[in-house]
């Protein structure tokens, strides 16, 4: 898929295909020893999958680094690589796209910058919605199930996620996500999933990643 949510003609569209899973670091991801070995077994899904550059307690220069080092690891197998929150490091190091939280810049802003796909973390229908006008290419939604990464975060559930998908705007589900869960996303219609522990954590990531793609291999 690559269509973005917009009125037909207004702009040219990116080519990249949207990827399926979303594989985001955090501050403790980021210390792991082996960052490298994880990450590149996670990108090793191909085209499928997006390492996301994420550093909450970071500074934009650390969130470039990490960002670099990940996009050393996406170019072999095709993987793609996503930045949050900040345009001007995902422009920088020329990411496939940014994901905007609720407080970043607008997606219009962003996309005068140029660059490459505009996602938006969304946590209601309402915000969705504005999402979807503003022209996001796509929405990531949740927290759908408990989320060790928010833990005082109530749950949506999936009842959310299909609303939301009913914008027609392709959408991620993320919190709590697991193989199994992916399977419920999928029949909610989302068109993929965000992940951290699933993955980065798996004793095998490699493995954890195909498990969740596969769920979508027939779609």
């Amino acid at each position: 898929m690559v269509a973005r949510c917009e009125l037909a003609g207004r702009r040219a569209v990116c080519v990249r295909p949207l990827p399926r899973l979303l594989a985001f670091t955090d501050d403790r991801i980021a210390q792991l020893d082996d960052l490298g070995v994880r990450a590149a077994a996670i990108a090793a899904g191909g085209p499928a999958v997006a390492l996301v550059a994420r550093l909450p307690g970071g500074s934009a220069d650390q969130l470039s680094a990490l960002a670099l080092r990940l996009l050393a690891l996406t170019a072999p197998p095709m993987a793609s690589l996503f930045v949050t929150g900040r345009a001007d490091v995902a422009l920088a190091v020329r990411a496939t796209g940014v994901i905007l939280r609720k407080d970043d810049l607008a997606v219009r802003d962003v996309r005068a910058l140029g660059g490459g796909h505009v996602f938006r973390s969304v946590h209601s229908l309402a915000e969705a919605g504005a999402a979807v006008a503003e022209g996001a290419d796509a929405l990531v939604v949740g927290s759908i199930w408990t989320s060790a990464s928010h833990p005082d975060r109530a749950p949506a559930g999936t009842e959310l996620l299909r609303e939301i998908v009913s914008l027609r705007c392709p959408t991620y589900a993320i919190g709590g996500v697991t193989a199994d869960r992916a399977i419920e996303a999928r029949e909610a219609g989302a068109w993929g999933v965000a992940a951290i522990g699933a993955v980065w954590d798996a004793g095998s990531p490699y493995q954890a990643t195909m498990d969740i793609l596969e769920k979508w291999s027939a779609v």
